[in-house]
């Protein structure tokens, strides 16, 4: 082959080259255009979606309001129910101190509403007995979304009563089993009711809202730790107990029949 013989051949190569990257680049995007238009009708559905999710969420949420009231109703007849249910509760009860569980003794209801739209908020209400501790009768905290849909949140401002601010504690506290706080200086719960820093990462209000709120007595109902100990070393106590008996009966049976072989034996020198 002639040298420019050969120089045509390669001409022609790139040049075929050339125009196969040109089509696969118009292929890929027309292809990104189209992916483009798929993706908008995914996100249009995806929209339309959370609209009816919305709706539904709001339907049976009022719904759901007569069982609520029932539940309050019928949870007003155990002394005790709420602060237990908090103490039970593993992420509430390490912000628990002493003072805290005993002011806590005096909640006798609690009640969470999400807001018409749910989406914008909640609010958690706590309704508290006469105490010794501060003047209100109702403790509130709301969440909200403002237009720009930046969280915030705002919360009734506790009336101490003299000398009984908890929020002010600085000292050791202990719980009822005796074993001390991790931090030398604990927080109060009800400090949760001045701190808006992060409205939205609020982790004791979601705790409350979405897991304990929709069952309580799941939490109610949770043995305590003590009393568990105390019920395996008795099982164990018993459990040793019959392996006693047990012995004692075995030691019994071999003495009987040791007792029977001896009168056995007399009974025949007696006939001879």
């Amino acid at each position: 082959m002639s040298a420019s013989a050969a120089k045509v051949s390669k001409k022609e190569l790139n040049s075929n080259h050339d125009g196969a990257d040109e089509t696969s680049e118009k292929e890929q995007q027309e292809a990104i255009e189209h992916i483009d238009e798929v993706q908008n009708e995914i996100d249009r559905l995806n929209e339309q979606a959370s609209e009816e999710i919305l709706k539904v969420e709001q339907k049976y949420n009022k719904l759901r309001q007569p069982f609520f009231q029932k539940r309050s109703e019928l949870i007003a007849k155990i002394p005790n129910f709420w602060v237990t249910t908090f103490v039970n509760h593993p992420q509430v009860s390490a912000l628990l101190g002493e003072e805290d569980e005993e002011a806590l003794h005096y909640l006798s209801r609690v009640e969470v509403t999400e807001f018409e739209d749910i989406k914008s908020g909640y609010r958690i209400d706590f309704y508290f007995d006469e105490n010794p501790y501060f003047e209100n009768k109702v403790l509130s905290k709301e969440f909200h979304l403002n237009e720009s849909g930046d969280p915030s949140s705002k919360s009734t401002e506790i009336k101490w009563k003299s000398g009984k601010d908890l929020t002010k504690r600085s000292n050791q506290t202990q719980n009822k089993a005796g074993r001390k706080r991790q931090h030398e200086e604990p927080e109060s719960f009800f400090t949760w009711f001045t701190d808006h820093a992060d409205a939205g990462a609020d982790e004791l209000g979601e705790v409350i809202k979405d897991d304990i709120w929709p069952n309580p007595l799941q939490y109610y109902l949770v043995p305590d730790m003590d009393d568990e100990e105390n019920e395996g070393e008795d099982d164990e106590e018993d459990e040793e107990g019959l392996e006693d008996i047990d012995e004692e009966g075995d030691e019994d049976g071999e003495e009987d029949e040791d007792d029977d072989g001896e009168d056995g034996e007399d009974d025949e020198g007696e006939d001879d």
